[in-house]
């Protein structure tokens, strides 16, 4: 095959590629993609036989199924094959909505065409897993042949619901799913990564008492306005260190009655700013930590925090922050305070005040399976403050 003939035919896949995703696939014709190609509509139809042969060529070649050795010898080739597959398929969101949403109007032999070519590409995979088995560097009590047939369906369903759905719940981050999907394939199903949300009788909450609470919000007033501000958000919001470093001024309804953060990235909702934090009210709706840090501000960034250099502030900076401001505390349990228990303080407190499972899940975002060991949390708390005033009242 000459250099013009393979330029010729990879203009005309990069031409159906971006059509495909612009319009999707039934809307293109084969004369759009033959104008953006530059080339004459019959040497589309040479190439390609009609549309959806370029089609084929287009998903075969996209990358979607190409396949790396893996240099790790350890069951980590199994993550590492998951990975590099959803790194792929995430290239192209919009093409792969456009596939499973118009594939009913494909005719009935391209169907069956597009199904070969699955099947062609889980052979390719199977081999390659199975040289992974034989080397030792994966123990898995499957075949590769069903081992990489139930990776491939799992992993398209995780994009196609990924893709074409918001709010789902199913999991809270892809690397979550990755490892629950691991520990099943090799047989691992009772690995903390696997229970970590599903079983309220295994995962222990841990919250942070009041007094370590207004410790570390006193700390941070101490340290600036802006890691005040900070700290007040994480335990008057509930919000993750990855919420917050999204947030931007504008993402603010402030007036005498309300002050709300709108979150505008993963699950998308409006989460109150409380004034009142274990017992203790810090400021108003109007004036309070994060007002404050925002009115002495001079600059004109959007971000909401932002750090010592004048840019966004990042998941790490927070992070450290957190260390610097807890350094030397301990909780109850004799361990170091952990950024994350921050929401687990918010959410506790939040449920003791009466608010129900069903709303919870509405503010945080969250499953209900991942709310109920807190909503135990609550009733533990909520059992103890009941006892102690009974006794004070004997």
């Amino acid at each position: 095959m000459s250099n013009s003939t393979i330029s010729t035919r990879q203009r005309l896949i990069d031409a159906a590629m971006e059509l495909f995703v612009t319009q999707g696939v039934t809307q293109t014709s084969t004369k759009a993609i033959a104008e953006l190609a530059k080339v004459n509509e019959v040497t589309l139809f040479r190439h390609f036989g009609n549309k959806y042969g370029l089609l084929l060529a287009v998903i075969s070649e996209s990358g979607m199924f190409q396949l790396g050795e893996s240099q790790n010898p350890t069951n980590q080739a199994l993550k590492e094959y998951c990975e590099e597959r959803l790194q792929l398929l995430e290239k192209f969101p919009e093409f792969l909505r456009s596939v499973v949403g118009e594939a009913g109007n494909y005719p009935v032999e391209n169907r069956q065409a597009l199904g070969r070519s699955l099947t062609q590409a889980n052979y390719y995979v199977a081999e390659y897993l199975a040289t992974v088995i034989e080397r030792g560097d994966l123990q898995t009590h499957l075949s590769a042949q069903k081992l990489a047939s139930l990776l491939n369906t799992m992993l398209l369903g995780y994009a196609v619901i990924e893709f074409t759905s918001e709010f789902h719940e199913l999991w809270h981050s892809r690397d979550e799913f990755l490892e629950n999907l691991v520990a099943l394939f090799l047989n691992k199903a009772t690995s903390t990564s696997l229970v970590k949300y599903e079983s309220p009788t295994i995962e222990k909450v841990i919250d942070l008492p009041a007094n370590l609470v207004h410790l570390i919000l006193q700390r941070a007033k101490k340290s600036g306005l802006r890691d005040y501000a900070l700290i007040y958000v994480l335990f008057g919001t509930g919000l993750s260190i990855k919420e917050i470093v999204n947030l931007e001024r504008m993402h603010q309804i402030i007036d005498p009655k309300e002050h709300i953060l709108q979150i505008t990235q993963g699950s998308i909702r409006q989460v109150p700013v409380n004034q009142w934090i274990l017992g203790k009210r810090y400021g108003s709706y109007t004036r309070n930590p994060l007002t404050q840090w925002l009115k002495v501000r001079k600059d004109e960034h959007p971000a909401l925090f932002l750090n010592n250099n004048g840019m966004p502030i990042s998941e790490l900076e927070i992070q450290q922050c957190w260390r610097v401001l807890t350094e030397g505390l301990l909780t109850p349990e004799g361990e170091k305070p952990l950024i994350e228990q921050a929401q687990n303080t918010w959410c506790v407190e939040m449920l003791m005040k009466g608010m129900s499972l069903e709303n919870m899940s509405i503010i945080t975002g969250w499953q209900l399976t991942k709310l109920q060991p807190l909503a135990r949390r609550a009733k533990e708390k909520s059992a103890l403050e009941q006892a102690m005033r009974l006794n004070n009242k004997s």
